[in-house]
């Protein structure tokens, strides 16, 4: 079964999650990833709010960079 692009997002949102979290463990250091990835989630959240299914792949993309 193949993926949509809103499960594709909703799944690399959680992993970012779980980055954030990780990166929540190292202390201060972490702060600078911690934010970055969160405003890339927050993006995705805004173009799926918005419909804008470009804003959407976008987002998508960013997601899948977050390491």
């Amino acid at each position: 079964m193949s993926e949509n692009l809103l499960d594709g997002l909703f799944r690399e949102m959680n992993r970012c999650r779980e980055l954030i979290a990780e990166y929540g463990q190292i202390g201060p250091a972490g702060a600078f990833a911690r934010a970055a990835i969160q405003n890339d989630i927050t993006n995705a959240e805004k173009a799926i709010a918005g419909g804008d299914v470009v804003e959407m792949i976008a987002a998508f993309k960013e997601l899948q960079g977050c390491r």
